[in-house]
């Protein structure tokens, strides 16, 4: 009998705003070696899907390092040498072991302070040490950026094709799929890549009802007719301020350049036609206050700017202090990130009364701290699953304060908002609540939209906030739609392959 197929298996994730202040570090990241990402099994992540293909096809996966960081500032230079080391070890000791494929899932929105295309950097060197001949196929977020540098390394793809993405086992198991075709037969696969100067922010994008969604589902078919081995429409994080930052269509067929390159030029020509439709949609706080008071069903208040999901610090009180200031009376409920509430509020305990300030003490440019005093209702650990992924949260000391009409989840770390997994897990229920600040720019319907009358995508400073020709790239190719006027685009496609 041959010896079973042995595929290294590595994982690095985390998406970055160039605009938040705070850089990340090293300390960020949740690092599981070997045996124990074998965790991920039963979670709906890209190494949940991929794993029961590998072992549906009788092949062994060689454990390395699994390395996942909420989305955050950049990595800090000494972050970055650190984490570098400790996946180049893994990787180095697994090559040597003996493998015959790679599996890397990776998120493609990395950033770090000396290294802006990290996972290019990453891939670089796994090449080095696996050598030409090996197959490597990866998976990325679709708001990730696939450099050249990164297309150079690889054999092969997938790209998520859901936001809100709800995707990540399907775009693992679609992954393994194409590495296990990619050992057993005799495919050769050519990408067209068709970059477009265009950043996308917006409602147009959920894929279920957007046009975004539209275009994604004939990436689907193709691949699912067999047209493409792999398709998407990578629309990048417009907050990751890159040199290769940019919306990009990437198609891989089999040996067939001329249909790789006429669907990514087709699909890269719709897609620019509906860029202004892309754009993020905006009201004024003001305004979506006196709207709010005279709603009688329950609202939500997206503060996109401060998406902790997509890089914001989440301290963020710019919506607080407006409903404060307006005399807004109806019970509102809330999120921010201020480590040094929590830990007051944790000496002085459940039940008494405290004065501290919440937010502005991380993003100390666009925030000043907002003075309260406040009764402790609630005191916990902060850890929590998200709804959709199942993963972990980690949030630090976490306390709930109430003051006047205001009940506020306090934390100590940055994790990710874009669902209510942190509201339940300190016993909070937003159905309770008339006006709720969800700090994503979208959740899935279910959450919110499904029973609140409004959602109101308010329009203030944050490091993540999607009216783009604010935030200030100078790093990204310019000229750059909607960042510049007058952008004019020819799709043109250029092609990838590795013998």
């Amino acid at each position: 009998m041959p010896n079973k197929s042995r595929i290294l298996i590595v994982e690095c994730m985390q998406e970055i705003s160039s605009f938040n202040p705070v850089p990340s570090q090293y300390t960020n990241f949740h690092i599981t070696h070997g045996e124990q990402m074998r965790e991920q099994e039963r979670l709906n992540t890209a190494l949940g899907g991929a794993l029961p293909v590998l072992h549906s096809a009788d092949m062994e996966p060689v454990f390395t390092i699994s390395a996942r960081a909420g989305s955050a500032g950049l990595l800090s230079a000494e972050g970055w040498k650190a984490l570098l080391e400790e996946i180049l070890e893994a990787v180095s000791e697994g090559v040597q072991s003996g493998i015959d494929g790679v599996y890397f899932s990776l998120h493609g929105a990395m950033g770090a302070d000396g290294e802006l295309d990290p996972e290019g950097y990453l891939l670089q060197e796994t090449r080095r040490m696996v050598g030409d001949s090996l197959p490597i196929v990866i998976s990325l977020d679709l708001h990730g950026i696939l450099t050249e540098r990164m297309l150079q390394q690889v054999n092969g793809f997938a790209i998520y094709h859901t936001y809100p993405h709800v995707d990540f086992a399907d775009t693992g198991r679609r992954a393994a799929e194409l590495l296990v075709r990619l050992l057993r037969e005799d495919l050769k696969p050519v990408t067209a890549r068709v970059v477009i100067p265009a950043l996308v922010r917006g409602d147009e994008l959920i894929t279920k009802t957007g046009c975004y969604g539209d275009l994604i589902r004939e990436a689907q078919r193709l691949e699912r007719e067999g047209t493409a081995l792999s398709a998407g429409i990578m629309i990048g994080n417009p907050f990751t301020d890159v040199p290769e930052l940019c919306t990009q269509v990437l198609i891989t067929t089999n040996n067939d350049a001329e249909t790789a390159t006429q669907e990514a030029v087709r699909l890269a020509g719709e897609f620019w036609q509906l860029r202004n439709r892309m754009q993020g949609k905006f009201i004024s706080l003001e305004r979506a206050i006196a709207q709010a008071k005279t709603i009688q069903g329950a609202v939500v208040f997206t503060d996109a700017p401060d998406a902790t999901s997509s890089g914001a610090t989440g301290d963020s009180n710019i919506l607080l202090k407006g409903l404060q200031a307006s005399g807004y009376s109806k019970r509102v409920l809330a999120q921010i990130v201020d480590p040094v509430a929590a830990e007051t509020a944790h000496q002085a305990g459940v039940g008494a009364t405290i004065e501290v300030t919440l937010g502005g003490g991380l993003d100390t440019k666009r925030f000043s701290p907002m003075p309260v005093k406040a009764r402790v209702r609630l005191l916990s650990d902060g850890k929590a699953r998200l709804e959709t992924m199942r993963a972990g949260l980690d949030a630090g000391k976490t306390a709930v304060l109430e003051f006047d009409n205001f009940v506020v989840v306090v934390l100590s770390k940055t994790v990710s908002l874009f669902d209510r997994a942190m509201y339940y897990a300190n016993g909070l229920n937003p159905q309770d609540f008339d006006l709720i600040i969800v700090k994503s720019p979208h959740t899935e319907y279910a959450m919110y939209d499904a029973w609140v009358e409004k959602n109101f995508n308010i329009d203030v400073p944050g490091a993540t906030s999607a009216n783009l020709p604010t935030l200030g790239h100078t790093i990204c190719s310019r000229p750059m739609f909607p960042l510049d006027e007058g952008v004019t685009f020819t799709p043109k496609a250029a092609l990838y392959s590795r013998k």
